[in-house]
């Protein structure tokens, strides 16, 4: 179920360090790469792609053992995404992209530009964001167990994932397709949303350091009502950006997909301006 919300059926993939990695790219011009959060797909973004692809260049890529893309060996973290991204985008050749990265995304983001060049990064509801506390670390162990029992088949597991994401995750009606999706497919990610959330808690998922460092436009384009990665929380290192911009929208933790004409039409002011 899962490789519903996913790339395209008969998307091209590319293999690095032993991951198979799907992607789809469409459109002309400046390449924008689009990541996706976790337990999600490359089809978060098709209502962006299809607004945008006029004048851009738009790859999106499903992240391991998410949409059509092959099972990783390596644990699940920021780190490692970053990694196989920067793989990835050598092997199809993309230099300097603008990176839009959701929730794990973004902090794939963030990581992948401490190192490599963009052009710029559009952070929606990304980690990496918040200080890594005992109590965060606590809470993303709660979130880690809770997942745990979807891949262990708890009988409750359908219900409270149903629950999750109409109510917090994603609960606008315009993600509503995609909602659906990832609902359906919920036992079968649940293994790599139990491993992300222990990901989460690891004090290297702290990148506050590495975004205040970089020297790049960063439009951080929030789904303000998201009460998993609270904008407050963030808003700290948000203004430490050096040339970060922030745009609130409704919606619960994608603002492109539960809000895709205005984050459409935002997304090509900002681009202008890089």
């Amino acid at each position: 179920m899962r490789e519903l919300s996913g790339v395209p059926e008969g998307s091209p993939s590319v293999e690095v360090d032993g991951v198979r990695l799907s992607y789809v790219r469409s459109g002309q011009g400046q390449a924008v790469v689009c990541l996706h959060a976790i337990g999600h797909g490359g089809r978060d973004f098709e209502a962006l792609a299809a607004r945008i692809e006029r004048g851009f260049e738009v790859i999106r890529i499903d992240w391991p053992g998410q949409g059509r893309s092959g099972d990783d060996r390596v644990p699940v973290s920021a780190a490692r995404y970053a990694e196989l991204l920067a793989g990835a985008l050598a092997a199809l050749k993309i230099e300097r992209p603008i990176i839009i990265g959701n929730s794990i995304g973004g902090a794939a983001a963030i990581a992948y530009a401490g190192r490599h060049p963009v052009k710029a990064l559009v952070l929606c509801n990304a980690g990496g964001l918040l200080e890594v506390t005992p109590a965060i670390t606590r809470a993303c162990t709660s979130m880690a167990a809770f997942f745990a029992a979807g891949a262990r088949g708890a009988w409750w597991f359908r219900v409270a994932f149903w629950l999750y994401y109409t109510m917090l995750v994603l609960p606008s009606g315009a993600a509503r397709a995609q909602r659906k999706r990832i609902i359906a497919s919920g036992t079968e990610i649940a293994p790599v949303l139990r491993d992300a959330w222990l990901s989460f808690g690891k004090p290297e998922a702290d990148l506050r350091a590495v975004a205040a460092s970089l020297d790049v436009p960063v439009w951080v384009a929030w789904a303000s009502g998201d009460w998993i990665i609270q904008l407050s929380a963030c808003l700290p290192a948000i203004k430490r950006l050096k040339r970060g911009t922030l745009t609130r929208f409704g919606g619960g933790h994608a603002a492109f997909l539960e809000r895709p004409r205005a984050f459409a039409k935002a997304f090509l002011s900002f681009a202008k301006t890089v």
